[in-house]
């Protein structure tokens, strides 16, 4: 016997909060470090996913760099 579709509606329901959830953190984190949100559709690609997160974990951060652009003592005399 086949389930209802609201059966299967409740069974998918869960994966789908599930990936809505990962790709709203990954939206957040990603333009908070000065990428793309794009990116972050990514993160639902098995093994993409993981080079994603290295290559982005080792690499300068686009905000870093403005902030330290921001921040640099300017030289007395000058």
């Amino acid at each position: 016997m086949e389930p209802s579709p609201i059966a299967q509606v409740a069974q998918l329901l869960p994966l789908i909060l599930t990936v809505a959830l990962t790709l709203w953190m990954s939206v957040r984190i990603l333009r908070r470090a000065g990428y793309s949100g794009w990116w972050s559709l990514l993160t639902v690609v098995p093994l993409l996913n993981i080079a994603m997160i290295w290559v982005f974990s080792t690499s300068d951060w686009p905000t870093l760099k403005a902030r330290a652009m921001q921040t640099k003592p300017s030289s007395p005399g000058k």
